[in-house]
């Protein structure tokens, strides 16, 4: 691949802005894991290749180091493309002027016909705000041969899954893998208990700082959450725990499932081909409907970017349905452009039917709420699962964390 830098670097690494020049575009991304940074170093390549004038220096940051270092380079000395979230996630960015206005790109390029789904995400006052590559589903990922060696199947019902869980501890089982050392896999668990007990509209307006912490709608699903929690249906000292190092459990059959998004199929090991399934989260209230949680990733062109001619040039060929499919072929996920082909793979297609029969969907707590009350709400999240007892302290302290969010 020619000229392109390529490094994994903490979040004190210099600025690539400095780097900018006359025919260089400067890419900030934090797609590190294999897959994504193997299909990413191929669209690079192509995309040198289409525009042989355009040398890209691509910079690849660990994930976590990547949500504190972002804050700083687009206040400061930006590069010309970042990679980052749809939501409340960018929402944050856009109130404070840091990404650029990109409609004239999807009015140029009919997007909002061939990324209809994905519009509403990426659209705040009636303007575009940069580009989705990739959106997935979040579901229950579970061991096929440790439940039909119980005799279990897939739940459809909470009493069920309350059975299932029940089952599989009373054979020694973990039911539930889980790692909240990063605190946002619990947020997983929030939105799917209160979509479920509350409705989608209700978590929306929950997330937009309308409703209080302390209403007894949220405190009845901390108490769906907390059956869970009490009955020990979740892997043991999870806090100690990242997502990736919760999923051996999974892998070695001491746990049976894992509520986690779809990113996660890549890394299942070949010898449980065929050993590994997919359910929609089960419903708790018949009248509630089923929205899920399908979370995009975006690509945006900070405001202070150097190069913004050619980080343009980089979004509208990110846009195209050819370069969706090569990424979402790696990613083994969605792609927003409709013209674009998903892989065909048994967990995608059990995904992309069940999004496209969901009653809604929302991008995730984090992305979804403003980033303040998203930490706050997180490390709540994580120590009631620790500490359960301490549930109506921990949503006095959620509401002070909204009034302070939201005044």
């Amino acid at each position: 691949m020619k000229k392109i830098q390529s490094m994994l670097v903490g979040a004190m690494a210099l600025t690539a802005a400095s780097l900018a020049s006359a025919g260089t575009l400067v890419i900030n991304s934090d797609q590190a894991d294999p897959a994504p940074k193997k299909a990413f170093a191929e669209i690079i390549q192509k995309f040198e290749q289409e525009n042989p004038d355009i040398t890209v220096k691509y910079n690849l940051y660990d994930k976590e180091a990547y949500k504190t270092a972002i804050r700083n380079w687009l206040s400061t000395s930006p590069p010309d493309v970042v990679f980052w979230y749809a939501g409340n996630r960018m929402k944050a960015f856009v109130d404070r002027g840091l990404f650029e206005d990109v409609s004239d790109l999807w009015d140029n390029n009919g997007l909002k016909k061939d990324m209809a789904s994905a519009a509403p995400a990426m659209t705040i006052d009636g303007k575009q705000w940069g580009m989705p590559y990739t959106y997935y589903q979040w579901g229950i990922y579970y061991r096929k041969d440790i439940f039909e060696n119980l005799g279990l199947s897939e739940p459809k019902t909470w009493d069920e899954f309350l059975a299932v869980n029940a089952k599989l501890k009373a054979n020694d089982v973990t039911p539930v893998t889980i790692g909240t050392k990063y605190l946002w896999t619990a947020a997983g668990w929030f939105d799917y208990l209160n979509m479920r007990t509350n409705g989608l509209q209700f978590h929306i307006d929950l997330m937009d700082g309308k409703i209080p912490y302390t209403d007894p709608r949220v405190r009845k699903t901390f108490e769906n959450w907390k059956v869970l929690v009490d009955n020990g249906y979740f892997l043991k000292n999870h806090a100690s725990y990242s997502w990736q190092e919760a999923q051996p459990f999974l892998y070695n059959g001491k746990a049976a499932m894992y509520l986690i998004g779809n990113f996660i199929t890549p890394n299942f090991p070949k010898e449980l081909d065929g050993k590994i399934g997919f359910f929609q989260f089960p419903q708790i209230d018949p009248s509630v409907g089923m929205a899920e949680d399908a979370p995009m990733d975006t690509i945006h062109i900070p405001a202070k970017a150097a190069n913004k001619a050619d980080a343009r040039k980089f979004l509208e060929f990110m846009s195209r349905a050819d370069n969706q499919t090569l990424v979402n072929a790696a990613l083994i996920q969605i792609p927003p452009n409709v013209k674009a082909q998903a892989p065909d793979n048994y967990f995608l297609n059990k995904g992309v039917d069940m999004l496209n029969n969901a009653s809604g969907t929302a991008q995730f707590y984090d992305r979804d709420t403003e980033p303040s009350m998203a930490q706050e709400g997180m490390k709540g999240f994580q120590e009631f699962m620790v500490k359960p007892e301490r549930l109506d302290a921990i949503l006095k302290r959620l509401e002070r964390a909204r009034k302070r969010a939201f005044r």
